[in-house]
């Protein structure tokens, strides 16, 4: 999908055009090969540059040829898995291709980054003011990793809250995944710190002045959703390591119930067994008699209730 957006006024939104002109916006999203060609032809972009973006193994980097800058950053990718019914966090790398007279951006999937800009909700981005524009994405790219952090806090946190009296490894799945994902996220924005480090030195784009303040705020918004994905990375990895001790132990607190239970229902049976076999009663009793049998029961109930009171004692209950 080729979508193209262009600022003709300062004092209004870009509007959506039908053709490639001189500083417009061309947003590519999932974009065939046929797609690609014409890009590539049209606008003149190196070839590698359109198609780098699309492989999701793509690392973050900076690459310069023929006064064209390719910008790789990674963003955060949430879809909900169908099969696992749970959300998924993850990230892809995003293309920013910045050339003389067209601003690029390239992606393999659909992101609710691109549609901020797409519905309005970013106030004042111009698509001819390439190095602003491309300080503005970056600055969204921390902020959407600050929140979907948050996310990821909040669901590992009613995780948590099940498992508190759970004897099953379905909460301690769903937290492995959590994890999984702040690895994802943790690893992705130490790249794009780089690439904003790279970029500081203002030797890849032109930094302006009034550039220079927001691109400070979007190391420190990167900075920061770093240490926050490192400080819910070790909270999650110790309570994983805690609730596995915790279930085995409520399991080892069930079969020391079950196991108590069962000495206490064996009694009664090796004692009638035992009795139940042809021999001679003790005191001369006769096994046909209703006193005999009952004289058995009543043995076999004080026996179980006094081993019963001494497995309490020892906390076996």
């Amino acid at each position: 999908m080729i979508e193209i957006y262009k600022s003709y006024d300062t004092d209004q939104f870009p509007v959506k055009i039908e053709k490639f002109e001189k500083g417009c916006w061309v947003n590519i999203v999932s974009p065939t090969e046929q797609e690609l060609n014409f890009v590539e032809s049209s606008l003149n972009i190196h070839p590698n540059f359109l198609r780098d973006p699309l492989d999701e193994e793509e690392k973050p980097r900076i690459d310069v040829e023929d006064n064209q800058t390719l910008v790789i950053v990674d963003i955060p990718y949430v879809y909900e898995d169908k099969d696992q019914k749970d959300i998924k966090y993850e990230t892809i790398p995003l293309g920013i291709i910045i050339s003389e007279d067209y601003f690029i951006t390239i992606c393999s999937k659909e992101t609710f980054l691109i549609q901020y800009f797409k519905a309005k909700k970013v106030k004042d981005y111009f698509t001819f003011k390439k190095t602003r524009f491309t300080l503005q994405i970056l600055y969204l790219i921390a902020k959407d990793f600050l929140r979907y952090l948050r996310h990821i806090d909040k669901k590992s946190y009613e995780a948590e809250t099940s498992l508190h009296k759970s004897l099953q490894n379905k909460e301690l799945f769903k937290l492995l995944e959590l994890e999984k994902s702040l690895v994802f996220f943790t690893t992705s924005l130490k790249s794009n710190e780089i690439v904003m480090e790279k970029l500081l030195k203002g030797k890849y784009i032109k930094l302006y002045e009034e550039d220079q303040d927001l691109l400070e705020d979007v190391i420190i918004e990167n900075k920061q959703a770093i240490e926050m994905a490192n400080i819910y990375s070790s909270i999650l990895s110790g309570t994983m390591d805690t609730f596995a001790s915790i279930i085995s132990n409520n399991l080892n607190v069930v079969m020391k119930v079950l196991t108590s239970i069962t000495i206490i229902m064996a009694i009664p049976t090796m004692i009638a067994s035992f009795f139940g076999m042809n021999v001679q009663l003790p005191f001369g009793l006769d096994a046909n008699t209703p006193f005999a049998f009952w004289g058995i029961l009543g043995i076999s109930t004080v026996i179980s209730i006094a081993v019963g009171i001494f497995l309490y004692k020892r906390n076996m209950f």
